[in-house]
This record gives structure tokens, sequence and C-alpha cells, in this order.
């Protein structure tokens, strides 16, 4: 892959020292700019460079939507691939709303951090799609508006859900109109089923009786159907095809999609297929768009191998299912998970949640918005270290205080655009520190490792910019719960409180530039170096390409490596590393961060090895020989399972990472005693062999079933299973008087 990086001032309407930010680029082959790339000189100079350097990929600075299009069109008639030209926004969210020294530093930084994520894409390769093959069969619930509104390629079936259609039988020519009131709808998209009940059946023939014998009111005309509460009576007995049935028929239907204004959303977020509430042109075109099914690009990168959902009839994480706004994950059995990713929306909230990287989003993947974080924070200084020293000279300064924002793609991103528009307009007069944006699918997509590697990586803050109640997926309340658990932990680690959760709106201008201001102020410089720290997203590489120490011990003792890189415990766990390499911690135990977990065992295990079997990720073990239950915290990613399976009930769960548990407070050792018990040696061959508890247990429960095995009068549970076998193999000794004499 060439790079090219072309930089643009926007016919010089842009805040930016074009020099300067073509001395901060890193890693692209070519740097080239111009006060309008797009115009008429622009054009043909930036073709001269492409050929002259056999460039295959482009990074521009251009936020014009219309232009962004012309440059896509112009690279293709240069045989460059559409995907392969990516965009900085350098005037709305730089140069139209920061001084120049700030707008410069922040446009170099944010080509980089582009950059960077187009190498960890080229590596991942091309993108891959989902296919979900279905009908055409609509069901409309209760709206006659809406099933004539739908579009003649889809195969409508309107339930009447007890209103009265016949004054609508002309707008519904093509639509099929049934009777009932809907009891019901399960399934997903092109998999539905629809329940209605009624007390008419479809012997009826509409021949009006019982409309006119029947209780005023309470039967309709089109379709004919009477009401749940119509009294029963002689009136009944009018029907000449014997169609009524006051106790009720159900019946169920299977459709492709459902639309359903008055029903109420089954998830926090959209449903592919289900549609509710007040039905307007964009539903119309989401049932078109899904009519025969969809091809879609895959958002998900699945690892199932590592998933923690349970085993053996155990459930295990539910942390995935719980996060979905979108039903597009289900516990399909009880130690189970499966995932649907036709419903899929991108939001990213399970993969934030998954703490082993069974699920990550394949774009952008964790390690392309890592790589993204690490160019964001490190100064465009050539290496000197002070920001901004060889762009601006020692009068000014770019960006001082660097604070990463996650910043939403589907609103909040424009909506800061905007904020930028208004202040070029002359409509608001607004200054507030620079944001340096990871753009996000949602801000669902954030997550622990998210944040406390931002801060390992030398940032001063993390602000997290949302929807806010408009929301389209999970709503605020996960990403405001994220960042109040987040502030915790980085406290605890002695960093205090460096994350926020701003939701950005419309024409707030002012109130947005407080916000920021209010939180960037209060931010100390950052003890961690920027731009050293390069994660590995692995245990068993600490240190990361930085090149930090390694942890004592040997790493094959301590750490499977077939678990995926990037994965949010082992992310995490790293970033912590890097940031107590630097920081000053208040306290061992770390609050706030839910994929770690210590392990608390009470009185009365009997060592059975049921919990280090269910254990997942290897993070128990029973080591009979000594008689002890041992735990390895760094491995441990807190699913509970254990705790569920614990025949005795006396194991406990504690959330939090203890940092003096792990290998580096130990000598390097990853493996601490959580019970121990008196171990049995067996009575035949002397082997250690199960511990004195569980023997007794079994005595209690089938002692008195159980005979005696020979004239030492030895119990069977004091033999191991070997010996038992052979033991029990052997025939009894003959009763004195049945032995032979002679």
């Amino acid at each position: 892959m060439s790079t090219g990086a072309f930089v643009c001032s926007c016919v010089d309407t842009c805040e930016l020292d074009l020099e300067a930010v073509r001395n901060g680029i890193d890693g692209v082959d070519v740097i080239a700019s111009s006060s309008h790339l797009c115009g008429e000189e622009g054009l043909p100079a930036m073709r001269e460079v492409i050929a002259e350097h056999e460039l295959d990929d482009l990074v521009i600075t251009c936020p014009e939507s219309s232009v962004r299009a012309g440059f896509r069109e112009f690279a293709e008639g240069m045989e460059i691939e559409r995907n392969a030209v990516s965009f900085v926004d350098q005037r709305e969210g730089a140069g139209w709303i920061h001084a120049e020294a700030e707008a410069t530093d922040k446009t170099a930084r944010l080509i980089n951090a582009v950059v960077a994520g187009r190498e960890v894409a080229a590596a991942r390769g091309s993108k891959r799609t989902v296919e979900r093959e279905t009908g055409s069969r609509v069901a409309v619930i209760g709206d006659p508006d809406a099933a004539a509104a739908l579009p003649a390629a889809a195969d409508v079936t309107l339930f009447s859900d007890g209103r009265e259609l016949a004054s609508r039988v002309d707008d519904l020519g093509d639509v099929l109109v049934e009777r009932g009131r809907v009891v019901g709808v399960d399934g997903r998209f092109g998999d539905f089923t629809v329940t209605v009940e009624s007390r008419v059946t479809d012997d009826c023939v509409s021949c009006m009786e019982c409309v006119r014998d029947g209780p005023d009111g309470a039967i309709t005309r089109y379709p004919v159907d009477i009401a749940p509460d119509a009294p029963d009576g002689e009136w009944t007995d009018c029907c000449p095809t014997d169609a009524i049935e006051m106790d009720g028929v159900r019946r169920s239907v299977e459709f492709d999609q459902v639309v359903y204004p008055a029903g109420e959303s089954r998830t926090r977020g959209r449903e592919v297929g289900y549609h509710t509430g007040p039905v307007d042109a964009g539903t119309v075109l989401a049932v078109e768009s899904l009519l025969d099914g969809i091809e879609k690009p895959k958002h998900l990168d699945l690892e199932m191998d590592a998933c923690v959902a349970g085993d053996s009839g155990q459930p295990g994480c539910n942390d995935c299912v719980d996060a979905c706004p979108h039903g597009a994950i289900e516990r399909a059995a009880v130690d189970a998970v499966e995932f649907f990713e036709a419903a899929c929306l991108n939001c990213g909230a399970c993969t934030s949640a998954c703490p082993t990287g069974a699920v990550q989003l394949d774009d952008p993947s964790n390690e392309g918005i890592a790589r993204r974080v690490e160019a964001l924070v490190s100064p465009t200084d050539g290496g000197s270290g002070g920001p901004g020293d060889w762009l601006f000279g020692s009068d000014e300064e770019g960006i001082h205080t660097p604070v990463v924002a996650f910043v939403c793609s589907e609103r909040a991103a424009g909506t800061v655009r905007e904020y930028g528009q208004l202040q070029a307009a002359g409509e608001t007069d607004v200054d507030y520190p620079p944001l340096l944006p990871v753009s996000v699918g949602c801000t669902d997509t954030v997550g622990e490792a998210h944040l406390l590697h931002t801060l390992a990586a030398g940032a001063d803050g993390v602000a997290v910019l949302g929807c806010g109640d408009d929301c389209l997926h999970s709503g605020p309340d996960p990403t405001a719960e994220l960042v109040e658990r987040c502030n915790q932990a980085t406290a605890d680690l002695g960093l205090g409180e460096r994350f926020a959760f701003l939701s950005p709106s419309s024409g707030a201008t002012a109130e947005f530039a407080d916000s920021v201001r209010e939180f960037v102020s209060a931010l100390d410089p950052s003890p961690i170096p920027a731009g050293e720290h390069v994660a590995t997203g692995r245990l068993d590489t600490v240190g990361g390409q930085s090149g930090g120490d390694p942890l004592p011990g040997k790493t094959e003792d301590r750490y499977d490596g077939s678990t995926p890189s990037f994965a949010s415990h082992a992310w995490a766990l790293e970033s912590v590393r890097a940031i107590t390499d630097h920081a000053d911690p208040k306290r061992d135990l770390v609050r706030g961060l839910k994929d770690f977990g210590y392990m608390e065992v009470a009185e009365g295990c009997t060592l059975t090895p049921t919990c280090a079997t269910l254990c997942p990720t290897d993070a128990i073990r029973r080591n009979i020989e000594a008689g002890r239950l041992e735990f390895n915290h760094e491995l441990c990613v807190n699913c509970g399972i254990c705790a569920e399976g614990c025949i005795e009930n006396v194991l406990t769960m504690h959330d939090g990472l203890d940092r003096s548990l792990l290998p580096e407070d130990r000598g390097g050792d990853p493996w601490m005693t959580v019970y121990e018990g008196e171990v049995m040696e067996c009575a035949g061959c002397g082997k250690p062999f199960a511990s004195a508890a569980s023997a007794d247990v079994m005595r209690e429960q089938v002692g008195d079933l159980v005979g005696d095995l020979g004239p030492g009068e030895e119990e069977i549970f004091d033999y191991c299973s070997d010996c038992r076998s052979g033991l029990m193999a052997m025939p009894s000794d003959p009763e004195p008087g049945d032995r032979d004499e002679g």
C-alpha cells in the first residue's frame, strides 16, 4: 500500500498553517497541500502526484460530502478503489472552531490517526457481508393507512385487531384483510409468527346475520368479528355456518416482517423487520428495503471458542445478550448464546461488553481504534517531546492538553460539525479546547478497555460524545454508567477522574463549549508520557511494542495464547499495567472494572473439580495432592459460571481488579490458594485422591448402601477409583463352612 496525504485550506477559509500540517504528518509516502485541492489547479496537481508516486491509498482533508464524492470519482478514474480514499475534517472540526496553532496540530494528528487505522484495516483484508434470504410477507396490525401505504411488491396482510374497516375497502384493494385481535408476535426478521384470536371462525361467509342480531357496537362488519367483551346469548345461534365461537379460537400465521404501529417495542433500539410507532415515509422505505431479504456488511467478528456463556448446562456470562439493544443476540440454550447477524445494527454494545473477545467489531476493530488513539495523542513535534515545538516555535503551542473524544457518528458528530458552521457563519462565538475525535458507530462501542487504553497511551482525559436521549440504540444510561465506573477506577489508580460523557445538541454551542472547558480545565497533566505505549491487546506480550519489562514467571504457565487479541479483559489489564508504571495507585483493589473478579471460598468446600472444570478461562485449578483450590486472578473474566456451578454453594465472586493478586506482585506466581482442606490417601496404593470432606459427604449420603470390602473392614470410600474397581472385582471370601476340607 502506497499512501499519499493531501491537505487543503478550503480556499484559505480555514485557520491552518499548511506547511506545519505537512511537517506533522507521519507514516505516508508523499504529502502535498493546496489552498484549493478540488479546484482547477488542485486536481491536475493531485493527478500528477498520484501517478508519479503510484499511490493506491489517499487521505484527503475535505469535510464537504458532495466534494468527497467528486474526489472518489476522481480516484476511480485513476484506478484507485473508492474505499481506499479516506477523509479528514480540517474545517468544521478544526480550522473554523479553533485557533490556527491548535487547528494545525489537530489536523496533522487526525491525518496520522486515519493512516494508522487504514494500515490495520488493510492488514485485515476485504470486508465481508451477511445475507438473509426472506420473502415479501408483511403483517400490518390494526392500521389500514399503513397497509395501504406499503409498496405493491409487498404481500400485505392486515389484521383488523378489532377495528371496523368497512369504509376502507376501496383503499385496501391488494391487501388481504383478516379478522382477529393480536395476542402475540414471536420470532425475528424472516421468521415472525403472529398469533391472533377471534370469536368468529373461517367458516364465516359475511352474511351479516350476527351483525343484525347481535349486541349493538359489539360486532364489526368488515371483517366480521365479535368483541371479546360481547355478552353470550341466544343471538349466537343466528349464524347459518356455525362460525361463532364465543370461547375464541386462535391461529398463528408466519410473516417476514411485521408493522405494528400501536405495539410496544420488544427491544431498547430498533429491531430489524419489526416496525412499531407511527408509520411514515421512513417506515415504508425500511419495509421496502427488506423485501426478499438483505445483504449487508458483516459487522461482527465472532470467535465463539472464546465465549464464556456457559458449559455443561451451567449458565455463565450473559453480557452480550443483556447489552444488545436490537434483539440480535439470544440465549439459545442455558449454556450458549446465538448471534443473528442480519439483525445487527453495528452499535458495538455486545463487543464492548464481551470480556474475552468472542465478539468484536469488524470495522472499526479494537486494534484499529487503538492505533488511531495512539496516533492522536502522539505529539506532532518530530520527537522533541513538547507540544508543537517545531511547528510553532516557542511563542505558540498546539494542543497542550490532549483529550480524546469517542464520537457517535450518527448524530453527535453532525452536531459538532454544525457548531463549526455556526461559528464560520458568524451566528455564534464560542471557543473550547480541541477534542481529538475517534469516530464510532455508536458510543455503545466504547468499553472500559477503550477508556483505559486511551489513558495508557498518554491522553490527559477522554470525553465520550453521544446522542443522549436521541440515541437510536441503547440510550445514554449505559455510557453514563461506564464513565462513572471508570472514573472510580482511575481514582483508585491515582489519576483522579479523567472521563466525561457529553451529549451535544443542535444549536446549543455555548452549553457544549462550557461543558468541554469545564472538563478540560479540571484535568491535571497526565504522568503517563504520550506516544510511548503501543498496545498489543494481549497478556502474553506484557510491555507491548513499547518495550516494557516482561512480567516474572513463565508466560506459558500464565496465559492461553489462543485468546483473541484486544479482548476487553486482556486489553484493559495491559493498559492498567502501563498506567501503574507511571502513576501512584491509591489502593490495591481497583473498583469499577466489571471484567475482573476475585474469588472467596467459604467453609464447606469439598474440593470437587466442578468449578475448575467449568471455568472457561482456566482461572481455577484443583491441586488434590496438596489439598488446595487455587485461583488465577489474571485470567478470571468474572463470568460467574464457577459460582453458579458450585455444588456446595460456598463460592462467591467479587467485582474488581486486585493488583496484589497479580503475578507481578507475587514474585511471578499467578496462582493463589483460596481454600485448603484435608486430603485422603488411598488405603490401597497410598495416592492422594480426594478431600476428607468429600468422603464424609459421600458416607453420609450413600454409606448405608455400600458394604465393607474384606476382613480389614476398610470402607469403600477409603480407596481411590482404580483400587476400588479392583476390590469390587475380587470374589468374596467363602464362609468357613463352605471351604474345601482337603
